[in-house]
């Protein structure tokens, strides 16, 4: 059994966390609503660096330009080994009937309807770890 004091928490370059970024397909959007962190599962690819996430939330609560976090995990139970990371830049709402279209397509969702929001994040910052077991770090 791997016990907690086991694990490290070792800092990726911002070069492969976008590397890992790209990899993965699903994260949470986190965004604030009525002064409350709101979290909200979604579906994601990066493209011309910049992040094109799918999330049921609100068109409203995403204005032009507003501060998002984007977080998404490879974690392995019951080791806890794998990576974590979260991006923050600004966002904004995909308006182009063609972009929008297209990016339904390629982007499953969770709902549909007035709830189910494109967007596109400017990454602006990202941070990532790696979770690893010491012995795992000298291979």
């Amino acid at each position: 059994m791997t016990h907690p004091a086991e694990r490290m928490m070792l800092e990726i370059s911002g070069t492969e966390a976008l590397w890992l970024l790209e990899d993965a397909h699903t994260g949470r959007l986190v965004y604030i609503q009525r002064n409350q962190a709101m979290i909200r599962p979604a579906c994601h690819l990066l493209e011309h660096g910049q992040l094109i996430v799918r999330a049921p939330v609100q068109p409203l609560i995403v204005h032009s330009r507003t501060a998002l976090t984007y977080h998404c995990e490879n974690i392995q139970h019951p080791a806890g080994t794998g990576w974590t990371l979260t991006t923050h830049g600004p966002g904004d709402p995909i308006t182009d009937p063609y972009e929008e279209a297209h990016y339904r397509r390629t982007l499953p969702g969770w709902a549909h309807g007035p709830h189910d929001t494109l967007l596109r994040l400017t990454p602006q910052s990202i941070t990532g770890f790696r979770l690893a077991r010491p012995a795992e770090e000298a291979r």
